[in-house]
């Protein structure tokens, strides 16, 4: 099988990378919504000048967890929404394979099932992984962007990747179950617009928790992508959790995104499985 699901990963990620035009909007949302979002949600730009720094970095201090700019907060959530909308979307290959008889032609081979619904999954995957990276990239170069603590290494760098590829992996999941079950493009996009953006606005990733009413809160709580926000963000604003008492949340989150991708794979094979018929 995991031959079979390799070439078939393989296959979908050369379509996309001999597209230009695929890679390039993403790039260009990374940073528009860095720029949109780390001005226009700013809280410091409420700050009269007469204030003085001091205020500014009173607002982070106590309502962004410490982090040294706004941007440096938001990076995290934002990777986390790009995440989202790439595997949202992700499925419209599939959908189309479908329609073009591509995928009735791969029910017919002696390919397993599995390999056709997990290279969906992994091609999902590698493409918001890649988006996630640069996304990282382009909010460490633009200006009062990114900034990281002195204790900020390579494990950290590591352990933010892994929260994100965590998200990533239960939610392609979720999404290209969602493109197998589905018989067109208009009938998926209108469930994804239904599901991510509910799911985002419901999570830590744009605003702190902290101020959501007690019935948002427990949502939020429970939410995958706050966990995997939460978990990248300790690392990015903070460092190293071991030094600032953050370890046990950290681990918490993880394993918390460890079960969400083993029960999602779970259950998103077994719906997949119900469409993965010969028509």
């Amino acid at each position: 099988m995991l031959d079979e699901t390799l070439a078939l990963t393989n296959r979908a990620l050369k379509k996309w990378v001999r597209n230009p035009f695929t890679i390039i909007p993403g790039l260009a949302t990374s940073a528009f919504y860095l720029a949109l979002f780390g001005n226009s949600f700013n809280p410091t730009n409420l700050v009269p000048a007469s204030a003085g720094a001091a205020a500014k970095s009173a607002i982070l201090s106590t309502t962004f967890g410490g982090a040294l700019t706004y941007i440096t907060y938001l990076t995290a959530g934002v990777i986390c929404l790009i995440i989202v909308f790439n595997m949202s979307f992700g499925g419209i290959d599939i959908v189309l394979d479908r329609q073009l008889g591509y995928f009735n032609t791969l029910l017919t081979s002696p390919i397993p099932r599995a390999a056709i619904y997990f290279s969906g999954v992994f091609q999902n995957l590698a493409k918001a992984m890649l988006l996630a990276v640069l996304t990282f990239v382009i909010a460490l170069i633009i200006p009062d962007g990114l900034k990281l603590t002195a204790s900020f290494g390579i494990l950290e760098l590591l352990g933010a990747f892994a929260a994100f590829t965590l998200l990533g992996l239960g939610l392609s999941c979720v999404f290209t179950s969602l493109a197998l079950l589905a018989r067109s493009i208009d009938s998926l996009i209108a469930v994804v617009n239904f599901i991510n953006l509910p799911l985002i606005f419901m999570s830590s990733s744009l605003f702190p928790s902290s101020s959501f009413p007690s019935w948002l809160l427990t949502i939020s709580n429970v939410n995958p992508i706050s966990k995997a926000d939460e978990a990248a963000r300790i690392l990015i604003v903070n460092g190293n959790p071991a030094s600032n008492g953050m370890m046990g949340t950290f681990v918490g989150d993880m394993l918390y995104l460890v079960g969400f991708v083993l029960v999602m794979a779970v259950l998103g094979y077994w719906a997949a499985a119900r469409a993965m018929r010969p028509e």
